[in-house]
């Protein structure tokens, strides 16, 4: 009985101790993923005020003619940087998942040669007992 409340223990602490790893590599990924985009939203703000800002100031319509070009290379970076930053977002989320599923694969192989362990010695506490 002893054997089995000790052996209960250690599949629960593993287990914790798990879980603790794997909701410290999600919540790493989540706190680079988002401070990835606000960074981006906060570099994609900044270039379109300076857009409007310069097309405020443009007094004449040969003035706002001559800004068009340069509003949409400003629109043309906009949209650069939020693909490349959802593609880098996607990236470090394939990384920390194969991180958690390393982590997983572990603890299985863990599992089956403790499993495995258990049945051979079963197996031989059950021969011996045959012989007797």
């Amino acid at each position: 009985m002893n054997t089995i409340n000790e052996q209960f223990t250690n599949a629960t602490r593993q287990y914790a101790d798990t879980a603790a790893q794997v909701n410290q590599l999600a919540l790493q990924n989540v706190q680079n993923v988002f401070g990835l985009q606000l960074s981006t939203l906060e570099t994609n703000a900044r270039a379109a005020f300076a857009f409007w800002s310069e097309l405020v100031e443009a007094r004449d319509p040969d003035a706002v003619r001559n800004l068009w070009p340069k509003g949409v290379q400003v629109a043309r970076e906009n949209v650069e940087r939020t693909i490349g930053a959802g593609q880098e977002a996607f990236a470090r989320t394939v990384q920390a998942n194969e991180a958690i599923g390393q982590i997983a694969k572990g603890q299985l192989e863990s599992a089956s040669a403790q499993a495995q362990a258990t049945v051979q010695t079963a197996a031989r506490q059950a021969g011996k007992s045959s012989k007797a």
